[in-house]
């Protein structure tokens, strides 16, 4: 078993720490307080990344991307967890369900957004259907060679910046053991599809800078060529390409932990009360070691996870694991990151309460907790049913 970095994995952690630290933290504080990027700024951060090699490293070499495989991409994504989602996210990573494009698919949607010239949002949730996807009553009907959309989607992620949209809707059913079933497709969408319309959400507490949206799609017309995928087996599409989102919002989640155990070190240890660092008093100090111990399991499940799915080994069960260890450690240890600077915890002249409020939201997006204990406790229960 070998557990340190090769030079290059090294290099990439030193590269982007360097360029999260130079190019995103400057902005943070106008982000926080205007809950947008300026689109000046947004500019040059992605102009940075392309120097660096650092857009689009999700996507094979031979398509343009930098080719990194998930034990890099994981790396890459916890450094960028560090900073304010907003300012992250400018740093492209297409959604890895890109390369299931076929023919003038790629050249229309994949290839763009490789080279940073159009950016996609992926749409599944909606108001009635967001852990259970099959519950969905957004409906694609085919007439001849256009699929006619109608429903509405909510919570979609930074639709407003898109310019395209990978949008998974209902094409018919199926008769299982349980009764009648959805069958799910998936479709390209451009943004200025006629029938379909982009509205700003209801404004969240996490993440500001990074907008969720609602989609209203009113007899919107899609060419049939925008298939993505077979017709009904968008739910197997989702489940080959998406799975490993899960382990963005676990590196996602242990990067921000560092950040935040390093500031909650830093204030305990200078912070002096009774005629000493608070750091001194186990009441401080305990907890904090306490999750010392829960940051570095999590960090080591999200690099595990990784390193299985370049092995082709990795399980949902691997990356539920992961997701669910580190948001709900970021969700602890940000709590106690408060209870250690005490009132100034919550003053707007530092950033801990906004770390406090965007560790929520991980514990709830790309599958909730409990769904992901849900995915651990069938893995590991299916070998005993039935004996």
């Amino acid at each position: 078993m070998q557990f340190a970095l090769t030079e290059e994995q090294s290099m990439l952690v030193e590269t982007v720490r360097r360029f999260v630290e130079e190019e995103l933290y400057p902005h943070e504080a106008l982000v926080e307080r205007t809950d947008e990027v300026p689109e000046d700024v947004a500019a040059r951060i992605r102009q940075k990344a392309m120097d660096l090699g650092l857009y689009a490293a999700n996507m094979p070499v031979e398509l343009g991307g930098g080719g990194l495989d998930a034990v890099g991409i994981a790396l890459l994504e916890r450094e960028l967890g560090r900073a304010n989602y907003g300012l992250q996210m400018v740093v492209a990573r297409p959604s890895n369900i890109l390369q299931g494009c076929v023919g003038e698919q790629r050249e229309r949607w994949l290839l763009p957004a490789i080279r940073g010239e159009r950016t996609d949002c992926l749409a599944m949730t909606e108001p009635g259907a967001g852990s259970d996807v099959r519950s969905m009553k957004t409906r694609a009907v085919r007439k001849g060679e256009r699929y006619v959309v109608n429903g509405q989607k909510h919570f979609i992620s930074h639709a407003d910046k898109a310019d395209f949209i990978i949008l998974f809707a209902v094409t018919g059913t199926e008769e299982t053991r349980r009764g009648p079933r959805n069958q799910i497709s998936g479709f390209l969408v451009d943004k200025d599809t006629p029938g379909l319309t982009v509205r700003p959400g209801p404004q969240a507490l996490s993440h500001r800078g990074y907008h969720n949206c609602e989609l209203y799609f009113d007899d919107c017309e899609i060419p049939a060529g925008n298939l993505l995928g077979e017709e009904g087996k968008g739910f197997d599409l989702m489940s080959e390409w998406l799975g490993a989102t899960r382990l963005t919002v676990a590196a996602t989640s242990v990067g921000r932990a560092r950040r935040v155990m390093d500031e909650t070190l830093a204030w305990a240890g200078q912070r002096k009360q009774f005629g000493q660092p608070i750091s001194q008093f186990q009441g401080v100090s305990f907890p904090l070691a306490d999750l010392m111990v829960e940051l570095e399991a999590a960090d080591l499940l999200t690099l595990r996870a990784a390193w299985l799915l370049d092995q082709g080994k990795a399980t949902d069960a691997d990356f539920a694991m992961a997701k669910l260890a580190a948001s709900e450690m970021l969700g602890r240890l940000t709590d106690r990151a408060i209870q250690t600077f005490g009132g100034m915890g919550l003053m707007d002249t530092l950033p801990i309460a906004g770390w406090w409020k965007d560790a929520r939201v991980e514990r709830i997006w790309d599958g909730t907790s409990e769904i992901q204990r849900l995915i651990i406790a069938r893995q590991m229960l299916r070998p005993h049913e039935g004996k």
